[in-house]
């Protein structure tokens, strides 16, 4: 197994590693943060008759098993969007995923589209929240406005925009990558799900932005 090139980075004191499949692993709290996975998405559009490759959803939940063999987190946190939609016939590989980790706390922060009824997730032994607070992290769903950003009881981390960054070069060319985007007191962090797309975010002149590319994560200076 080809092992991540992950980039270091330092928040409140805490050691955090920008990983290029898209995910945070925390190693205080020995934990995987991830956003916006929307499996079932390729089931979804594949009942209304959309032609979608359909081992799509499965490259997702192996990438996901590759990290948790390689970091062995003690958590994985879901910031929301896990399943597309109502529950499909990719439930049942979600199912047989889990099974392979039996012993690993699974938390799911609800977002948007995570529809589908508590007692199913709590079969599978995951835990529920609508926000977390982790210390010094408060994990969110939605990206919180300014002005809650002001009585937030920790610094957010979020998903659910898919931000991407826009990068220009010579002859006028240009390509959007996903991006983790740090700002003074929220992060937002890029979709996990490969059958998601991104939109290019405005940042200020004090965020942090890290573009994701193939095999590692590269600073925006």
């Amino acid at each position: 197994m080809m092992i991540s090139a992950a980039t270091p980075f330092i928040l409140l004191g805490q050691n955090l590693l920008l990983l290029p499949q898209k995910a945070i692993y925390w190693k205080e709290q020995k934990a995987l943060i991830i956003a916006d996975v929307h499996l079932g998405k390729v089931g979804h559009f594949r009942k209304a008759g959309i032609a979608i490759p359909r081992d799509m959803e499965q490259s997702d939940l192996a990438t996901l098993s590759d990290l948790i063999h390689e970091y062995q987190p003690q958590k994985l946190l879901f910031l929301g969007d896990l399943f597309h939609s109502d529950m499909n016939n990719d439930w049942d590989w979600f199912i047989l995923w889990r099974s392979q980790f039996p012993s690993l706390q699974i938390i799911l922060v609800r977002g948007n589209h995570d529809i589908i009824p508590d007692k199913h997730y709590q079969q599978l032994n995951i835990e529920l929240h609508d926000e977390l607070l982790l210390h010094p992290f408060l994990m969110q769903h939605h990206p919180l406005a300014d002005e809650q950003l002001q009585g937030a009881e920790g610094y957010v981390f979020c998903g659910h925009i898919h931000p991407g960054v826009n990068l220009s070069g010579r002859g006028r060319q240009s390509i959007t990558l996903p991006c983790f985007a740090f700002g003074s007191k929220q992060a937002v962090l890029p979709s996990f799900g490969q059958f998601t797309g991104k939109v290019a975010i405005r940042n200020q002149k004090t965020d942090r932005i890290f573009a994701v590319l193939k095999d590692k994560v590269m600073a925006i200076e």
